[in-house]
């Protein structure tokens, strides 16, 4: 029998009152202290699967009596595993106001991931691949039905700086036209494109890229960076359709997610991240300046690319700064020279500025 994900007690309680059997059920991260328990044992749990949630130690034992397998959790972890939502970024920043960015689920739960002993944990290792594979299916539910458009670029962009306000209002043009716009979800030009997606009005923009100059970065303080952008978020963030998801992990957990994606889906596997995110953008991906993390997505994206059947199955990956990337940084000519002769050659681009971007993408 195939699998059903629950993910919600109105779901729950939909099956219930169908009556239709139990097994194949995948109850994900439920409270069932309440009167849904009741009825799961009323219903035989033989082949049921429950992953985390809440449940009594007496309706726990009946269920593995009746033949449901549980999942524990692990009541030290800073974060639900099984959790069956993207987070919203002040999730992520929650006790940052009272009591400082250590105390705040991020940190803790990078913390945890770089704890050498649990490294070792098979049980802890499961906690965080089930974690992350509820990620990607939660973004997937939020993509559902969008063009999504990559922006890549570095963390060290400052607030302040003019590269920020041009990665902010290409992120509000992309979303402007319907485009869900997905970032690393990071500091830098990561920020300035959720910041430009999340602020419905210029208005709206200019007032918060004028504030947000004060701290210029999350160096020497992610305290004072995201208090501020906290600020910002509060007074322009609306609510209405997602504008733009970041995808940032914890492996690289020194350095902050932003406040201004619409929900961020943030994984413990880097590598599995950078995939989801990359694969996932259909109507193309923009690379502003960066360096060697953004070299990296680059050539993952090429590589998709590279093996593409035909130009149709290859949205566009357009380079942003031409001195940049023939220059400072210079993988144009090594692009060019593996897409001498395949189709990927119509899908690679080098563009001067977001400007003429903006024309390349979106049009599929």
């Amino acid at each position: 029998m195939p699998s059903t994900e629950i993910e919600t007690l109105d779901a729950l309680n939909e099956v219930l009152e169908s009556g239709r059997s139990l097994q194949g059920l995948r109850l994900q991260g439920l409270d069932l202290t309440g009167p849904e328990g009741a009825l799961l044992l009323a219903g035989h749990a033989h082949g049921l699967v429950v992953l985390g949630g809440k449940l009594t130690p007496e309706l726990e034992h009946e269920l593995r009596l009746q033949g449901a397998t549980i999942f524990p959790t692990d009541p030290s972890a800073p974060i639900d595993p099984y959790r069956a939502r993207l987070y919203d970024p002040t999730e992520l920043y929650a006790g940052l106001l009272t009591e400082g960015y250590a105390a705040t689920p991020d940190a803790r739960a990078y913390a945890w991931s770089r704890d050498a002993h649990l490294t070792r944990d098979a049980f802890v290792t499961l906690l965080r691949a089930i974690h992350d594979h509820s990620m990607r299916d939660s973004l997937d539910e939020l993509i559902e039905g969008r063009q999504v458009v990559g922006v890549m670029g570095g963390h060290a962009v400052e607030r302040g700086s003019t590269a920020y306000a041009q990665a902010a209002q290409l992120g509000h043009a992309l979303a402007d036209r319907g485009l869900l716009v997905a970032t690393g979800g990071g500091p830098g030009a990561m920020e300035a494109t959720n910041l430009g997606a999340m602020c419905l009005t210029e208005a709206a923009l200019a007032d918060s890229l004028n504030r947000l100059a004060a701290v210029p970065s999350f160096r020497p303080s992610i305290e004072a960076w995201a208090r501020l952008a906290w600020d910002v978020r509060r007074d322009h963030a609306a609510d209405g359709p997602a504008r733009s998801v970041g995808v940032p992990t914890w492996f690289y957990g020194h350095e902050p997610p932003n406040l201004f994606a619409t929900a961020v889906a943030k994984f413990f596997s880097n590598a599995l991240r950078e995939d989801i995110l990359l694969a996932r953008c259909d109507a193309g991906v923009l690379v502003l300046p960066g360096a060697a993390g953004t070299v990296q997505e680059i050539f993952q994206v090429v590589t998709r690319l590279y093996y593409a059947q035909d130009e149709a199955t290859a949205p566009p990956l357009v380079l942003v700064g031409r001195e940049h990337w023939t220059q400072q940084v210079p993988v144009w000519d090594l692009l060019v020279a593996l897409a001498k002769g395949r189709p990927m050659a119509d899908s690679i681009h080098l563009v001067d500025g977001p400007r003429a971007a903006l024309e390349l993408v979106g049009t599929r």
